[in-house]
């Protein structure tokens, strides 16, 4: 069987996924590796194990008789550079981006180049976050080292480097909060020059492109993960919408939507990033899982349920009328949707409430009001027609319906796809391993009304 092999590296899991030429999983492995120390003692991925597992896992399933292995590619977290010395040999440990990074080099880069260079890049200043931050740390506070870097590779195209020994730069990963690339310019911003960051300046490539080897394996050149899950939605729709990937984070992304951000919309935790073709697509973030789970534990604890109580709570129109009438509610246009704000709910005193389901209701009510703040932001003059929810909240009837109140003027739709990046990662090499048509019902759709 013709099949295309995904290496799927998340924070948490790291996965190998085989794909058949109708885009079916027909094989799944998951791993999880203790977390090393840096070298200044701060937790970071393993990458010599994580080098390792890469090649032992594909050469066992290349062994398999059962499989003919057409296709490779690589979908990882981004934000994380492996930096290569002449030899093409990592010279740093995986440095982790929830590493600190001090307010002093802040000053001090913002003091040298302004703080237009986060808008230009269409970047939130988010320190270790932005790998273009790493760098500029790694100069300043271990000079040595980064005088033997050749080569900077974000963590998709460095897992490619095990296989294709080739130091690939690729759109996605250097177009998403790195601080690098300048979006007017389409190029690299003048600050990665005026510091001699050479190990980063290689023409960026489309995710298309693959590495081909000798015995007829297309190995891809990676891809961010967050680019990626947006791919199977690129492929199946011609139509303009947006994609709300629920998580621990609410994002809100329009692919069409490229309109340059501004300084207003960088500060309510916006961004803009590059998408499998190079386009810029822009996107908003809310803390929403983070604080459902916040909040759902707080009412578990008040009024004696257990902590997935909020699953067994049906929408009740008649109760949101009720809660309409009683409380002043929160608005789209007064919701505060900066970095990590709070939802409105935690204002509310929970004496006030008859019931669990009465205070899940008008919890629902707040953040959904934060929700529609943080898609406003991304709609601009595209306006699409369709909005697509996957993740979590995609299954909270309240959520969604709410959801569709709101936009009565647009299809609300709940959607599942299994295993979305590491699909995104089969799809955008397609050309390269599969001779079938991209099968038509890639997505499983639920609308709301």
């Amino acid at each position: 069987m013709k099949v295309c092999a995904v290496f799927d590296i998340g924070k948490t899991n790291k996965k190998l996924l085989l794909f058949d030429q109708n885009y079916q999983i027909i094989k799944e492995e998951q791993s999880q590796f203790e977390e090393i120390l840096d070298d200044d003692g701060f937790p970071c991925d393993d990458l010599i194990k994580l080098s390792s597992w890469l090649k032992n896992s594909f050469d066992r399933i290349k062994q398999n008789p059962e499989y003919e292995i057409v296709g490779l590619n690589f979908s990882a977290y981004g934000a994380s550079f492996v930096h290569l010395n002449s030899e093409g040999k990592p010279i740093t440990p995986l440095y982790n981006y929830l590493k600190n990074f001090t307010r002093q080099l802040s000053k001090d880069f913002t003091e040298k180049y302004s703080t237009n260079v986060f808008t230009e890049t269409a970047s939130p200043e988010l320190g270790m976050l932005n790998s273009g931050m790493q760098l500029y740390w790694l100069k300043n506070t271990k000079p040595t080292i980064f005088h033997q870097i050749r080569y900077s590779l974000h963590l998709p195209q460095y897992c490619n480097f095990v296989f294709s020994n080739q130091p690939i730069s690729e759109i996605t990963s250097l177009g998403c909060h790195t601080a690098l690339w300048d979006f007017q310019k389409n190029d690299y911003h003048a600050w990665v020059e005026a510091e001699h960051l050479h190990s980063v300046q290689q023409k960026p490539l489309l995710s298309n492109n693959v590495t081909e080897t000798k015995d007829g394996c297309a190995i891809g050149i990676g891809i961010h993960d967050s680019s990626s899950a947006l791919v199977p939605y690129l492929k199946s729709f011609d139509e303009k919408f947006i994609l709300l990937s629920t998580g621990t984070w609410a994002i809100s992304i329009n692919p069409f939507n490229e309109e340059p951000l501004t300084n207003a919309e960088l500060e309510k935790d916006c961004l803009c990033y590059l998408n499998f073709e190079g386009k810029p697509v822009k996107a908003s973030r809310l803390f929403a899982g983070n604080e459902h789970e916040r909040q759902t534990k707080h009412l578990a604890e008040y009024f004696n349920k257990e902590v997935d109580y909020y699953k067994k709570v049906s929408f009740d129109q008649d109760m949101i009328w009720f809660l309409r009438n009683k409380f002043k509610q929160a608005t789209p246009d007064t919701a505060d949707v900066g970095l990590l704000k709070d939802c409105p709910f935690v204002e509310r005193n929970l004496n006030l409430f008859k019931s669990y389901e009465e205070a899940y209701h008008q919890f629902m009510l707040d953040l959904v009001a934060q929700q529609v703040a943080s898609l406003n932001l991304v709609m601009g003059r595209t306006n699409p027609k369709k909005i697509f929810v996957d993740g979590g909240f995609s299954k909270n009837e309240i959520y969604m319906s709410l959801l569709a109140e709101t936009y009565f003027n647009k299809q609300i739709f709940a959607s599942e796809i299994a295993q979305a990046s590491a699909l995104g990662a089969a799809l955008v090499i397609h050309e390269h391993w599969n001779t079938n048509a991209i099968p038509e019902q890639l997505i499983e759709l639920k609308r709301f009304f």
